[in-house]
């Protein structure tokens, strides 16, 4: 998945600023994808969302000082939801591949169970019992069902996790205390300006005193 591009970025800017446009665009891609992820269908969703979590993780890891115990607390929440999500992308790599191997199994039984029919005209049902692969691909989906039932498992997890999360307000509290910081820098700019503003005054002033005419600006 594609990082959502984090706009206002100032290179020359402070680093706390620069920090809550990056946490405030993280934490929005992550309120979005988990509307579509709290879907027990939403494989693909589920899967963005983990990544999502880990990067709002690592900017956290990085500048969480900026933002205090919000930040400690959503870091580590973004660690607990990375977790339960990669333990269900981990089912959903492994279940595919699994009944992939048991109907390859299968097909190469149904080839050999064919060649002991010999040229009969019909097959006996009692053949099946002589399947070469048969004890492999029983275990294989006792697996397969063990997968199934823990990726169900993770995602329960993963919905109760969520919902506790938002009653908390973890997201929320996140966000605003990066809007507090960008409010902060917007009342130094202005602070700075109405301080330079000032300071031309000043000097108009001084020169009309002194009979000087004032520099243009």
């Amino acid at each position: 998945m594609k990082a959502r591009k984090v706009k206002k970025l100032d290179p020359a800017g402070p680093l706390a600023e620069n920090a809550a446009w990056i946490v405030r665009t993280r934490v929005g891609e992550l309120l979005d994808l988990a509307e579509v992820a709290l879907d027990q269908g939403e494989v693909e969703a589920q899967h963005d969302l983990r990544i999502a979590a880990k990067r709002l993780r690592y900017v956290l890891e990085l500048t969480g000082f900026c933002f205090g115990r919000p930040a400690d607390t959503a870091l580590g929440r973004a660690r607990d939801l990375q977790e339960i999500l990669g333990e269900m992308h981990d089912c959903d790599v492994m279940l595919p591949r699994v009944r992939d191997h048991v109907a390859s199994l299968q097909h190469a039984d149904a080839e050999a169970v064919r060649s002991l029919a010999g040229p009969s005209a019909d097959l006996d049902p009692r053949l099946a019992i002589e399947a070469p692969n048969r004890p492999d691909y029983h275990g294989l989906e006792v697996l397969a069902v063990h997968l199934a039932a823990r990726r169900r498992l993770m995602f329960d997890r993963f919905a109760a996790f969520w919902a506790r999360q938002e009653e908390l307000g973890t997201w929320i509290r996140l966000e605003r205390a990066a809007e507090a910081q960008l409010e902060r820098a917007r009342q130094t700019r202005r602070a700075a300006k109405a301080a330079r503003l000032a300071e031309r005054h000043a000097d108009d002033v001084e020169a009309a005193i002194e009979g000087v005419e004032p520099e243009p600006r």
